[in-house]
């Protein structure tokens, strides 16, 4: 077995971005969103990620900005530290270390040099956590990494949600939710009111405590109850004089509030997915933002107030303007086809995210009611081109049979995105268990697989109608399957397509598609099979399945036997389209390891322990452009394509080898020059030279015909570079003479240039030679015809200036025509 050696697991994108609430910069230029490990720096104009900052080693969470300087912002971290970063630059400037691991973040300006920071209470059991807010005095010192020990107690009993906590006032005083009661703590007074809400309400509800906002002016605080509710809560400074009054729009929880900087908006939003904008002392004024995709988390304000931003359930993030959508962000993952990206693991949203482009694949409007079930995405295919996208919806409601919707999206490449080809409505009479596409790359036997809990699997057959040329290609059945009344759960197609694979629980079926005839059946141990694969290129013979106790199998289809297995737990198996090698993806105490084997031996090619954390939900072979030149045993199987996964978190990973990663590094910082230069010696001796290969193709003359050769034989250049350094006169002696060598001089193809200059002086002169022209006799040629004298013509001012014009003309072009 081959362990990972010089191999590394890398980063490559993807994570949640709505965990946290995210930051606005000063200017509304910059979003930064806590992305796992690390802080993911967005444009608000182009949608480019175009920092990631990085040095946490635990999850991010919380960001910040520093109250005393726009241009920087806090982040903190679950590995017990504060990290200040430079933010525009992309550039770490110091490191607190706390020590606890720290859930969330708050600061204001009143408090310079002191953040505030929500950690887990030492005295406290293990049983039952308590969190405090605790206020940390940060050090000055010119080291980078710095230890912030003077810590003191704020507030004993805290949420670890950070929308339950808030500053008013600037920072006079902090306010903190929990359960059914809301603290305030007055930092001049040092002293701290509770206020109390009953559990219910008067029609059962519950009155807990969900988020809190501050007004930035006022003395007045917003939150907001599972029941639907806000209270504006009013005259808090003495606990017996409070007052409240309540709004209420939102039917059920209330999961984030927001001021605008100015104080005269409050903005809300739930799991209706409608920003509500309320007005402040005139609260039954209101405006709504519907269709927002999916429940809102987070709700957030740029300092000047020219942006908004809400994060959403399902991992997307709209930038709003005057409650308009500007720009949506979303953190993107990969479902096993080139190019194609999906917006949400678990299929559990209407969206996918395809080639950066959003794709409604339900095509109805999300609407949250207690008891209401929705259409859900539940499964997707695509074809190895990406082409076709295969689509299943389903919906359930009480007391009803289930709703089931086929469709089936071609690619269009005028407008770079799906367009819906075939709906199929109630495709089977259960739910769909699992879809493959034939990948055989004859496009004329498209064809789509689904197997079903109603016992059968249908085969469905893309035909292009031949009676109409109006008439587009569509999907229609093309075979129904079925064995011993069994229940198909899993299905897959050779690699030329000529054999499929249905699994009817325990029982392997192999069919051939272009007759329908069912080849052969194959045994296995005990155990419903949970996934099947054909192996590729010289391993095709081979048929490998992992079942429901725990086995990995191989079966050779020549023998019709099983040819090996072997007891190992695999949530995921995926092979190499360009290669034998397959992978599978094994999850065991709370990791996943990875196995590379191929299928004619058991014996893994490569392993690598814990390669995440977690289970992979995704993985795909994506093709490499360059083959990977590496001759050790324990990187071989990446040579031609390179493996990406997709954790729980939504990270997406990749492998990388320690060669490539120095051949990265090398091409990133060789100089290159554009081809437009022309060819000098240190364009020949610094740059790369792309124009050889086009020089052999077209020759020396199309080479030629592009760029103006400099004089490469100088006697200048050839001393310069050819003379040692030291012994070199100084530069300034040797940089005019140099300049000059580099001069291009005049060649034939700025003559006709140099025509228009001479006979613009020309014309300069002709002012001064009129007078001159006008007094003397032109003679016309003479006739000699007949013996007739010749005879005297004086021409005028104009006729004159068209002869000198004629006379100027290059009438060369007349002698290759006498030739002929």
């Amino acid at each position: 077995m081959v362990e990972h050696g010089d191999i590394r697991v890398v980063h490559r994108g993807g994570s949640k971005i709505n965990s946290r609430e995210p930051v606005i910069s000063s200017d509304s230029r910059l979003l930064l969103c806590a992305s796992g490990e690390c802080v993911k720096v967005f444009s608000t104009s182009t949608e480019e990620c175009i920092h990631d900052l990085r040095g946490h080693t635990g999850l991010v969470t919380g960001v910040l900005l520093r109250p005393s300087n726009h241009l920087q912002a806090y982040s903190c971290s679950a590995d017990g530290t504060v990290r200040l970063w430079d933010f525009t630059d992309g550039i770490l400037i110091k490191t607190y270390a706390i020590g606890y691991p720290i859930y969330s973040i708050h600061a204001s300006p009143n408090h310079e040099r002191v953040i505030f920071i929500a950690c887990v209470c030492v005295c406290t059991c293990v049983c039952a956590e308590l969190f405090q807010l605790v206020a940390v005095h940060l050090p000055q010192s010119g080291d980078r990494l710095v230890e912030a020990r003077e810590l003191s107690a704020v507030l004993s009993d805290v949420s670890s949600n950070p929308a339950a906590i808030a500053f008013g006032r600037g920072g006079e005083y902090i306010v903190s939710a929990k359960g059914l009661q809301l603290e305030v703590y007055f930092f001049k007074k040092q002293k701290s009111y509770r206020f109390s809400l009953k559990e219910n309400n008067k029609k059962g509800r519950k009155n807990t405590f969900t988020c809190v906002a501050s007004h930035p002016q006022d003395d007045c605080i917003a939150t907001g109850h599972e029941d639907g509710k806000i209270r504006l809560w009013r005259n808090f400074s003495h606990k017996k004089e409070y007052t409240y009054s309540t709004l209420h729009w939102h039917h059920s929880v209330v999961s984030s509030l927001c001021f605008t900087p100015e104080g005269t908006n409050l903005l809300s939003g739930g799991v209706e997915s409608v920003l509500v904008q309320w007005r402040y002392n005139q609260e039954s004024q209101k405006d709504f933002l519907p269709r927002l995709g999916a429940a809102i988390t987070h709700i957030v304000v740029s300092p000047d107030g020219a942006l908004f931003c809400t994060s959403h359930s399902d991992n997307s993030k709209e930038l709003l303007s005057a409650l308009r959508i500007q720009v949506t962000l979303s953190s993107c993952v990969v479902v096993p086809q080139q190019k194609i990206v999906d917006l949400n693991t678990d299929f559990g949203r209407s969206l996918l995210l395809i080639a950066h482009m959003c794709l409604d694949i339900v095509q109805q409007e999300y609407i949250h009611q207690s008891g209401l079930q929705q259409f859900e995405v539940v499964k997707a295919a695509f074809t190895a081109s990406g082409n076709w996208l295969a689509s299943v919806e389903e919906r359930k409601q009480k007391d009803a049979e289930l709703e089931l919707n086929l469709k089936l999206w071609m690619f269009d490449e005028q407008s770079q995105s799906f367009v819906l080809n075939t709906t199929i409505s109630a495709p089977h009479e259960a739910r769909i268990t699992a879809m493959c596409f034939c990948q055989s790359t004859d496009s004329q036997t498209t064809m789509l697989v689904s197997t079903s809990k109603d016992g059968h699997f249908k085969a469905w057959q893309l035909a292009t109608p031949a009676h109409t040329e109006d008439d587009g290609p569509s999907w229609s059945c093309d075979f129904v399957g079925a064995y011993h009344s069994l229940v198909p759960e899993c299905c897959t197609f050779s690699a030329d397509g000529s054999l499929l694979a249905v699994s009817f629980q325990e029982v392997v079926t192999v069919w051939s598609p272009s007759s329908w005839e069912l080849l052969t059946t194959l045994s296995q141990p005990p155990g419903a099979i949970r996934d099947l694969c054909f192996g590729k290129l010289s391993c095709s013979k081979y048929l490998v399945g992992t079942t429901a106790n725990n086995l990995l199998c191989c079966w050779n289809l020549l023998t019709c036997a099983l040819e090996w297995s072997t007891s190992m737990n695999t949530s995921l198996l995926l092979a190499d389209p360009l290669s034998e090698n397959m992978a599978a993806f094994c999850p065991q105490a709370g990791f996943t390891d990875l196995f590379v084997f191929k299928p004619n031996e058991p014996r893994p090619l490569y392993s690598h322990k814990a390669v995440c954390s977690g289970n992979v939900t995704r993985a795909v072979f994506a093709p490499r452009e360059e083959m990977l030149d590496s001759c050790e045993e324990s990187s071989q199987w990446l040579n031609h394509s390179q493996l990406y996964f997709l954790t729980q978190c939504m990270d997406l990973m990749t492998f990388t080898t320690k060669a490539e990663e120095a051949r990265q590094m090398a091409a990133s910082k060789q100089l290159v020059i554009d081809d437009s230069i022309a060819m000098t010696p240190f364009h020949l001796l610094l740059g790369k030279h792309r124009g050889q290969q086009q020089q052999q193709e077209s020759g020396q003359d199309s080479l030629s015909a592009e760029r103006t050769p400099l004089p490469q034989g100088s006697a200048a250049i050839k001393e310069l570079l050819q003379t040692p350094a030291h012994i070199l006169p100084s530069t300034s002696f040797l940089c005019s003479m140099f300049v000059q060598s580099l001069l291009i001089s005049v060649t034939d193809s700025r003559e006709e240039t140099k025509h228009v200059e001479e006979e613009m002086e020309s014309e300069k002169e002709e002012d001064s030679e009129e007078e001159e022209i006008e007094s003397r006799a032109v003679r016309p040629p003479e006739m000699a015809r007949c013996g007739q004298a010749t005879e005297t013509a004086t021409l005028t001012k104009a006729q004159v200036k068209e002869l000198r014009r004629v006379k100027k003309l290059d009438h060369g072009w007349l002698s290759s025509v006498l030739d002929l």
